[in-house]
């Protein structure tokens, strides 16, 4: 076998391995292909992704990197490390890497979309929605950027606006049960507590084991002053995850109507 036959071996092997979720072997094919043509860019950059996939992140950081050097204009590499950094918290060198992705290919629907929820993470609302605008400008059906411009614009008190867009979410994915969530949340904050109900029992239909529901199920009824109802929803979502919402409803101005009853102190301080 010559070796540009053994090479496309290499690479033939390690981009199926990267397939079907074998991370290792896909990388121990990616390095005996690098140790004998070391400048390939596609290569470096395919070895992150499997690294990053193995959460390995800051070695999947260095790989990006080193195609980044070889190849400076290759949006996939920028790309990649942006996801990288964003996962390790490193979220304005995030938005500059994906920004940079953009720069060598513009029309990159995914980048737009990382950018515009690594603004939400930065509390960044305004600019979110414009990075999701133009994700669902270039892919109208990905109801994640839907979902996630609903998120950015309901924390610009846009409710009406959160609404319409995570209806167009769930009209694209009607089973996806933590937009029903997202719903309810939204309409309780515009005091439509029956609708609100109806979306999280929506939810709870398609994911059944789901505090976020039940957690929301209880903030609606606490606002209506429906202290039984209050105490069996909350009690389903302690159940499933007891620190975390046990905490949340200590402090929660949602359960203020309820707070003092001996019931729900007993429930929230166990």
């Amino acid at each position: 076998m010559s070796q540009s036959q053994e090479l496309q071996t290499w690479y033939d092997q390690g981009a199926a391995l990267f397939r079907v979720g074998r991370f290792e072997g896909a990388i121990a094919r990616f390095d005996k292909f690098l140790l004998a043509q070391p400048d390939h860019h596609e290569v470096w950059s395919k070895r992150g992704c499997a690294l990053y996939e193995m959460g390995a992140h800051e070695e999947a950081i260095a790989s990006f990197d080193k195609a980044i050097r070889i190849k400076p204009k290759y949006p996939l590499a920028w790309h990649g490390k942006g996801i990288a950094l964003a996962k390790l918290g490193r979220l304005e060198e995030a938005i500059t890497s994906f920004t940079q992705a953009l720069k060598h290919e513009p029309d990159n629907a995914k980048a737009w979309y990382n950018i515009g929820h690594t603004h939400i993470c930065l509390y960044q609302y305004r600019e979110a929605v414009a990075a999701l605008d133009r994700s669902i400008e270039l892919k109208p059906h990905n109801y994640r950027a839907w979902y996630s411009r609903a998120v950015a614009l309901a924390s610009l008190r846009r409710y009406e606006d959160a609404l319409n867009s995570v209806d167009t979410a769930l009209t694209i994915k009607r089973s996806c049960y933590y937009a029903w969530n997202y719903k309810g949340l939204v309409l309780i904050k515009l005091d439509r507590h029956p609708e609100a109900l109806i979306c999280f029992e929506k939810s709870l239909k398609y994911q059944a084991d789901n505090p976020n529901a039940w957690y929301g199920q209880a903030c609606s009824y606490a606002l209506q002053g429906d202290l039984a109802q209050t105490l069996r929803a909350l009690h389903r979502a302690i159940v499933i995850s007891p620190n975390l919402y046990r905490v949340m409803a200590q402090t929660d101005a949602c359960f203020d109507r309820v707070r003092e009853h001996p019931q729900f102190r007993e429930l929230v301080q166990q």
